[in-house]
């Protein structure tokens, strides 16, 4: 797989891709280029076009509305999704697409922590967006179990992967402590809407084996 940069305004986006392939899956991520570029080994020989957007704000672009801290001396949350949502719709995705002559078969959006809770959230507001992994996702998010299970997405989204680490559930912080129960109801609510679904348990807590997990989600939703 080789690696290109592209500069898309204030963005840096950093493609995996075999120049070769011309149409197949094209998965959007929220990470450093070089954190793409270990994935991209460890992804090897899955037939997709990875595609890392960095130079986000993530406590402010990535979450749906605003909500208090999650921890003292940290920041409040910003809510700036839909704007940023529409940038990557608008913007960021024809212009990846445009550059690199590739008709996707499909469009995946994954990412991990609150980006896990943007791709889902994106999955609900954008019809663009038809794969989701959410990996160890911010579902705990304050109202967002609500916002699932009272709307639905525009389109069927064709796969949904969840996972969390096993301890995740036994957080001292009680908001973060529900995201269990909180992804399990939002599967359930979406495999009622016709979504093919997975949720998988990993050994350890929010951080563990970050990218193992993130291999792992990719696999799926490829």
């Amino acid at each position: 797989m080789n690696q290109q940069i592209i500069e898309i305004g204030k963005r840096h986006v950093t493609v995996m891709a075999d120049p070769k392939v011309k149409s197949g899956p094209i998965i959007y991520l929220h990470m450093a280029g070089a954190e793409l570029s270990d994935l991209a080994v460890k992804q090897a020989g899955e037939p997709a076009v990875l595609v890392a957007i960095d130079a986000v704000d993530w406590n402010r672009e990535l979450t749906p509305w605003p909500a208090k801290r999650a921890f003292r001396g940290g920041e409040d949350f910003g809510g700036g999704a839909d704007a940023y949502l529409a940038e990557l719709t608008d913007t960021i995705v024809p212009a990846v697409e445009a550059a690199l002559g590739i008709s996707p078969t499909v469009r995946g959006l994954a990412g991990y922590s609150l980006a896990g809770l943007f791709a889902l959230y994106a999955g609900y507001r954008s019809s663009l967006f038809t794969r989701i992994a959410s990996i160890s996702g911010s579902l705990w998010y304050d109202d967002f179990l609500e916002f699932c299970l009272n709307n639905q997405p525009p389109v069927v989204l064709q796969r949904v992967y969840f996972s969390l680490g096993d301890r995740e559930k036994i957080a001292r912080n009680p908001r973060m402590a529900r995201v269990e129960d909180h992804t399990i109801k939002i599967e359930q609510r979406l495999q009622s809407l016709g979504a093919e679904t997975i949720f998988e348990k990993n050994p350890g807590n929010h951080f563990d084996n970050a990218r193992d997990r993130i291999v792992r989600g990719l696999s799926w939703v490829i």
